[in-house]
Formats: C-alpha cells, structure tokens, sequence
C-alpha cells in the first residue's frame, strides 16, 4: 500500500459516508462527541472502571511511558498494514474487542459495528452478553470472533461454544477474569439495568438527551439476547450489570479449559491479565495463544497494565503463538507500540463504542480511519514500513520508557 492510500481512511471510503464525521480527527474527538450524545449513566457505563479506577487510568499511563526510537532513512514510500491473524489476512493488526450490552449504546448495536469491521478489513469479536445473536451478526456480515463467559449451567457453557461453531466463528476466547463482578462503582451509583427502565432519573435524562431516547423508544427493546438463547430452562439472574455475572461460573479451572479445548475445533485464546507462566500452561495444554486484557480496568483494580505482560508473554510462548491485547489502546501509535513489543494485534473496546455512540457504524468506521492512519503514519516515520518490520525491529525501536506524568 503506497503511504498516500493510507490517510484515506480505509474505512470511508469502501461505501461509508465521510462529511458527517470529518471533523473527528482523533478518538479524543469522538470521544467528546459520544459524551455529548449519551446519557450520564450509559456514557458512565462506557468509561467507567472497577473501584478506584487506578487500572483504568494505569492502562494509559504505561502506553505513556514508551519512547521510540526510529531507524533513519528507511524508504516508506510503500507502507504495508496488513497482518494475518488465525489464518485470515486483515487490512491491518487492529481488532475491535468485546463488549456487552451494544445495542443501549446505539440501535445499530453489534451488527453496525460488525459492518464497520467488515468493511474496513478487521476482526469483531462478540461478547457473551451481546444484545444481538451471533447467529443474526453472522447472517449480516461476515462471522466474528467469539468470546465466551463460562456458565455455571454447563449445558449453556457447551451450547454456545456449539452455536459459535455453527456459526463458523475462526477463534475463541475464554474470558478467565471474571470469577466474581468487578466493583464498577459508577453503575452501582446509576442503578444501570438492562435494558434501561423508566424512572426518574431516566425522565429527567430525556430532557437532557432527548435524541438518545427517541432512538431508543423507536427500536425494539433489546436483552442478553446472545447468551438467554443458550438457556434451555429456568432463566439468567435479574437484569443490572452486576446480576448478570452471577451467572458466570466462578470455578472455572484449568479442567475446564482442558474440556474446551477438546470441544473447540478452531483458535483457543484465553482472554484476561495472563502473565507468562499461565501462558505457558495454556499452551501446554493446546490453546492456541492469549488475548491479554484487563477489562479496560473494570474487573481487578491496581492489575498490571497488559501492554508491560505483551513482552514477557512473548518470550515465554514463542514466536508462533497467537498473542494480541487491549486495555488502553487509544490511537495507532498504541498499535505500533503493541507489536513492536510483541503483539500480533491490538484491539479497541472504548473507542469503537464512542464512534458508535457518535454515528452508528459510520462512527466506528471513522475510528478505525482514525487509527489506521495513525498506524500508518507512526510506522513510516519510526522506519519500519511492514508489519513484520515493525516485529523484528520492534526491541530496538523502543529506546526508553518515559515519565508517567508525561
């Protein structure tokens, strides 16, 4: 790809409108656009974090503290972003992470966001508490990654891994961090439940976001659509945030991802805060690489950031195992970072979701515009013009890591 192809934002123009949203030239753009269209208590939902919010804040800072240190007069006329992931070649490392309850954030919810990947050339994964079926994200585009929360029902636990399956998912990822509910203290304080009920405060939110409410009240009413389908008796703990996870089994063990594993015919992540040691151990026992994450900081606080395990869980797995990460990634420089330390990929939760808020899928195809660019742009002036460059090059072009406070 010449360099020039690059900063015409990929994701724009494979049939994607562009003036509505030409004037959000950075997340930080979207994201003040996607708090200006949410309510207080679902854009609290998108940003907030567990207890103190120190991980939340500690995710950035340990991006913050990188330097690079470019190679010169290394030719970049030519910039190749493209990276092949489980098997599939994408138009570049970047993958568009879980997350639940889509469909309160926009209506076009999981299928505009899968859409918008599609389109722009990059990997989708569906959470378990999606707000739209994978079988109806597949029948819409094309069939996306598959993350999946271990039930206490061990029937629900082996009829979604058969449904991600059916639906011809490439890759799934265990969640292994998520024994009991992280303490988002903003959603306690809101009462968040699903989906939205009318209360006061909703009320008294209407008139301060009467668009988001009108477009909701327009739509069908959405649930855990994704999982309840799974559920052949009974049903799943009541409908706030912190219910939900009562559902999910808190004895997951090393048993179990065995048991998975042998029921899993495709890629086997495991996703959480995995340092080298439990890496070694999944691969041990076949899984296929990790997906390093701390839930955006919204499980355990004062975890490490997952960009400081990327390397050692590099060294400890080798260089075929299958490792991307998340958890602070905010603009492609972050992405260029991510695998010069190690990483196949980077994905994003937080920034897809405020473009989706901001403008449906044309939001969250401006974000992965946005970074593409970014990425482009960082590696052509860092002298790494390829993706497997950047990867081999990447120990060197790291000089120093910075003050925090920077």
């Amino acid at each position: 790809m010449k360099l020039s192809e690059a900063f015409q934002f990929i994701g724009l123009t494979r049939g994607r409108a562009t003036g509505a949203y030409s004037h959000l030239h950075t997340i930080g753009d979207v994201h003040r656009a996607a708090l200006r269209a949410l309510p207080r208590g679902i854009s609290d939902y998108v940003d907030g974090g567990a207890d103190t919010e120190t991980t939340l804040e500690a995710n950035r800072a340990a991006f913050n503290r990188l330097r690079w240190q470019p190679d010169s007069l290394v030719p970049a006329d030519v910039v190749d972003t493209s990276k092949t992931l489980a098997g599939d070649k994408w138009a570049m490392p970047i993958g568009l992470a879980p997350t639940g309850y889509t469909r309160m954030i926009h209506p076009a919810g999981e299928i505009g966001v899968a859409e918008a990947a599609a389109a722009a050339g990059v990997p989708y994964v569906l959470s378990t508490v999606a707000t739209t079926t994978i079988e109806d994200v597949a029948a819409a585009s094309t069939a996306p990654w598959s993350q999946l929360y271990t039930m206490r029902d061990r029937d629900v636990t082996n009829d979604l891994i058969r449904r991600a399956d059916a639906a011809g998912s490439p890759v799934l990822e265990v969640a292994v961090d998520t024994a009991v509910a992280g303490n988002r203290v903003r959603d306690r304080r809101n009462g968040l439940i699903i989906p939205p009920r009318m209360t006061l405060a909703t009320l008294g939110g209407i008139a301060v976001k009467p668009r988001y409410w009108s477009s909701m009240l327009a739509n069908e009413s959405f649930d855990f659509v994704q999982v309840k389908k799974s559920v052949r008796s009974g049903t799943l703990p009541g409908g706030s945030i912190a219910d939900i996870t009562a559902g999910f089994d808190a004895a997951l063990d090393w048993d179990e991802i065995a048991r998975i594993r042998k029921l899993w015919p495709r890629t086997l992540l495991l996703k959480g805060p995995i340092g080298p040691h439990d890496a070694v151990r999944a691969q041990e026992l076949g899984v296929d690489g990790v997906h390093l994450s701390n839930h955006g900081g919204r499980q355990l606080d004062r975890v490490i950031a997952p960009i400081e395990l990327t390397g050692p869980v590099r060294a400890a797995l080798g260089r075929d195992a299958l490792v991307v990460v998340d958890s602070g990634v905010r603009n492609g420089g972050d992405v260029a970072f991510a695998l010069a330390l190690g990483a196949d990929a980077a994905f994003i939760g937080r920034p897809y979701i405020w473009g989706l808020a901001a403008g449906g899928g044309d939001g969250v195809a401006r974000v992965l515009a946005i970074l593409h660019a970014e990425l482009a742009r960082t590696m052509a002036l860092v002298g790494a013009p390829s993706i497997a460059a950047l990867r081999d090059r990447g120990p060197r072009l790291i000089a120093q890591r910075g003050s925090e406070n920077t």
